[in-house]
């Protein structure tokens, strides 16, 4: 007789966010495709300051690094595809979707692990500040939990084909962008140059385009740390060209 399948008395499972993450990417582009790649992309976890949140939070600060499950908003998937081709295999090798860490997926459940660098209490908000994300300004956070490393660091674990993260791209600043980073900011100069280095050093371009030259004249684009970023690919080194700071891009004309 067959065993009755248990999903079949089940519609629909409702989550409700605990809280949002601050992060510094506003845009799906850029972002890097795990956590922990970009060690200088500063975030947080931000909970409306209640007694119910700050006592649910209890203990959080005594460890080091903590799980984030959220949901993978601002997607433009219309529909689940099982087949999926990742970067990492050059996008032209298609993949089953539970094989690989794409974000269209069945849920759209998002899972990553990220240090833990301190718990401010304001006014208004819980933070839990942590670096290294992988997160859309705004993601909504299902729940946290601590990081084990005695059940979760699994030593002898392998990842067939994702075994070691892919080789950096090289970057440097043309004078016009280092100018106008440099009249934009007053403070945190060397941070923002740092993470937008270290974001296109992962090459953000689609697996098809990565470890390759780009068409002359070609440049990308993303939005990043407030500013409109511009950069090239040629000889093998990425060249930030210009940008902009958002607020000034945003503005109404006169």
């Amino acid at each position: 007789m067959p065993t009755p399948n248990p999903l079949s008395n089940l519609d629909t499972v409702s989550l409700t966010p605990i809280a949002y993450i601050r992060s510094c990417y506003p845009e799906r582009f850029g972002i890097p495709r795990q956590a922990g790649l970009v060690a200088s992309a500063k975030a947080a976890i931000v909970f409306p300051n209640t007694d119910l949140h700050w006592h649910s939070l209890r203990g959080i600060e005594s460890f080091s690094h903590i799980w984030v499950i959220f949901l993978l908003h601002g997607q433009s998937f219309t529909k689940f595809r099982p087949l999926v081709r990742p970067p990492r295999l050059g996008g032209n090798k298609s993949m089953g979707v539970y094989a690989t860490r794409s974000p269209n997926r069945p849920n759209q459940i998002g899972l990553s692990v990220v240090p833990l660098d301190q718990v401010e209490q304001t006014s208004d908000e819980i933070l839990l500040h942590i670096h290294g994300g992988d997160f859309l300004d705004g993601t909504p956070v299902l729940d946290i939990k601590p990081y084990v490393p005695y059940a979760d660091a699994i030593p002898s674990a392998t990842s067939a084909w994702a075994d070691d993260a892919d080789p950096l791209l090289p970057v440097e600043w043309s004078p016009e962008a280092m100018a106008s980073l440099t009249s934009a900011l007053t403070r945190d100069l060397q941070e923002t140059q740092q993470v937008i280095s270290e974001v296109i050093a992962q090459d953000p371009r689609p697996g098809y385009e990565r470890r390759k030259d780009g068409q002359p004249g070609q440049e990308w684009n993303m939005r990043l740390a407030g500013f409109d970023i511009f950069w090239k690919v040629e000889a093998g080194i990425a060249t930030v060209t210009k940008l902009f700071p958002i607020s000034i891009l945003n503005q109404d004309p006169d």
